[in-house]
Formats: structure tokens, sequence, C-alpha cells
């Protein structure tokens, strides 16, 4: 349980780089685009200095409770939920629509279906 407590912790961590290198730059408008590009980059260096742990310390290959889809389905739920506290706190004028929360819904009710399915193959 513990693996798989660090393994969100991390996988958190990792979408908060990647949601500011993926989007925070829109709202630097006198960047030029190569700048954009380089400093995302400089950026997405340390997302995956926590995502690939994250992912090795969560897999069953490595003593983990997760497989692989799981790890990605749990991954993108997690950015959903990163990424609506960045919309909220760094992009107030970008509001999010109720198919948006609609759409997030639906990611985490695939979450718990892939978890579950994952326990019942068990």
């Amino acid at each position: 349980m513990m693996r798989a407590f660090w393994t969100i912790l991390l996988l958190i961590a990792s979408n908060v780089f990647m949601t500011f290198a993926w989007y925070y730059h829109l709202k630097l408008k006198s960047w030029p685009i190569w700048l954009a590009i380089l400093a995302s980059w400089g950026i997405a260096f340390f997302e995956y200095c926590l995502q690939v742990p994250a992912n090795r310390l969560g897999h069953v290959d490595y003593g983990g409770p997760l497989g692989v889809a799981q790890l990605k389905i749990i991954q993108e739920a997690l950015t959903l939920v990163v990424f609506s506290v960045f919309t909220v706190v760094v992009m107030p004028n970008e509001k999010l629509r109720w198919t948006d929360y609609a759409a997030f819904a639906l990611v985490f009710a695939a979450v718990a279906v892939s978890v579950w399915g994952r326990r019942a193959a068990a």
C-alpha cells in the first residue's frame, strides 16, 4: 500500500511540472515560440525525474501493485486534478465548463474500472 501511496505522490508532483511545461507559456505572450519551447523542455526534465521513478515504484515488475495500464489511467486522472487547480489559480480567465467536469468524471470512472479490473484478475 505504501508503494501505491508514493507512486501517486510522485505522479502528482510530476504532473505539476508537466502542466507548467505545457501551459504556463500561454500567459507569457511576449515570449517567442523558441523560448517557450526551450523553457518547457527544461521544466519537463524535472517531470521525467519524478515520472520515471513513480512508474518503476508502482509497477508490478518492480514490486508495486499496479500494471502499466493502471499507472497510465491513474496518471491521466491526476493530470486532470492538477490541470483543474492550475486553471483556477494560474489561468483564472479560462473557465472550466460543466462538460469539462463531466469528461473528468468519466476519466475518474475509468480509474475505478481499471483498478477494480486488476484486483479481479489477481
